[in-house]
């Protein structure tokens, strides 16, 4: 399976896999703390993800971090803040990959002066990285090889692209840490670099001990598409000992206490280092669902075992050019690299 033909935006693996997966019925979000609430995502088949939205409430108005991809995901944002008679006045990107910024150009509509705050990598993504995929999908579709399911998830994916402008950030950060007035409510935004992208951001809240992590922390599988997994660990290891929280909201998956994710860090760490090693590829899949025990619910292990073997043969064990190539020894950057983060291509090719 080639990466340069995983052409829509988020995980080749999750994506291929959700054809098998049970629709869920939409819930409403989840209180996490006292003013802080968790929109997690539907998986439904043949259906691209939206990651978790989270919901700081300030004193003149709400904090949305990461806005979805579909709109009905970026409805039901619009329509809790109401319900609670706030407004929205912030947004906050963790990172570039569509589903977490797409719902933004839906926002933008909906709310008159809407300020986006993201990272300094959103630009270059949206001319280079996404740009590409946009491209190897309208050839998917040009050459008729997509079936009505594909289709769909291709044209939504190639409309938000196309929103660019709209999903841009009016505000960047590139500083390590950076205090952000939330509507009254004091957050701190971080930036990790050459991450799972090349800026990921999280946002801690001291009031609540809550922080949103965006993808720097996922369920079932950490998502290696656009990532360099040694400066990963080193942002996991920073959360870990230098930001006092007590409870973690993944990019997706459900809420997690710090001892949860002080087990996820080093389910992390022995990945990589059974991907390092030369134990088979179902070795280090059953190490990793071992290693997260309960965190991992019993229904989603085989999909897990089945997107590490992808990830595993695709990144981790792929040649080092292939492997490093978001990592800044090797001159990677995730925003102007080829296209690949997306649909697995055995979905619609053959």
């Amino acid at each position: 399976m080639s990466p340069r033909r995983c052409a829509l935006a988020i995980a080749c693996a999750t994506a291929a896999l959700l054809i098998t997966v049970a629709a869920r019925a939409a819930a409403p979000p989840l209180s996490v703390a006292e003013g802080v609430f968790v929109l997690r995502s539907n998986l439904e088949p043949a259906r691209q993800p939206d990651g978790n939205s989270v919901f700081f409430a300030g004193e003149r108005g709400v904090v949305i971090v990461d806005t979805g991809r579909h709109a009905e995901h970026t409805q039901a944002l619009l329509e809790f803040a109401a319900a609670r008679g706030q407004s929205i006045a912030l947004v906050i990107n963790t990172h570039w990959h569509l589903d977490h910024m797409g719902g933004n150009a839906m926002l933008r509509e909906h709310v008159p002066g809407l300020k986006i705050v993201a990272s300094d990598a959103v630009a270059p993504a949206l001319a280079g990285w996404l740009a590409s995929s946009r491209r190897d999908m309208q050839a998917l579709l040009d050459g008729g090889r997509a079936d009505p399911a594909t289709r769909a998830m291709i044209k939504i994916d190639i409309g938000l692209i196309d929103a660019g402008p709209r999903l841009l950030p009016d505000v960047t950060l590139s500083a390590p840490r950076t205090p952000v007035d939330g509507a009254g409510r004091p957050l701190v935004v971080g930036l990790a670099r050459e991450a799972v992208t090349n800026a990921d951001l999280w946002v801690f809240d001291a009031a609540s001990r809550v922080i949103a992590a965006g993808d720097l922390v996922t369920l079932p599988v950490p998502f290696l598409d656009t990532a360099c997994a040694a400066g990963w660990r080193a942002a996991l290891a920073e959360l870990d000992t230098a930001v006092p929280f007590e409870t973690l909201i993944p990019g997706h998956g459900a809420p997690m206490s710090h001892t949860d994710f002080a087990t996820w860090r080093d389910a992390f760490g022995a990945l990589l280092d059974c991907a390092a090693g030369a134990s088979p590829a179902s070795i280090c899949a059953d190490g990793w669902v071992a290693a997260l025990g309960p965190l991992l619910p019993a229904d989603e292990q085989g999909r897990a075992r089945a997107m590490l073997d992808y990830y595993l043969a695709e990144h981790l064990r792929a040649p080092p050019a292939q492997r490093d190539r978001f990592c800044p020894a090797t001159g990677g950057n995730a925003a102007t690299g080829e296209s690949g983060i997306g649909i697995a291509q055995s979905i619609f090719m053959e």
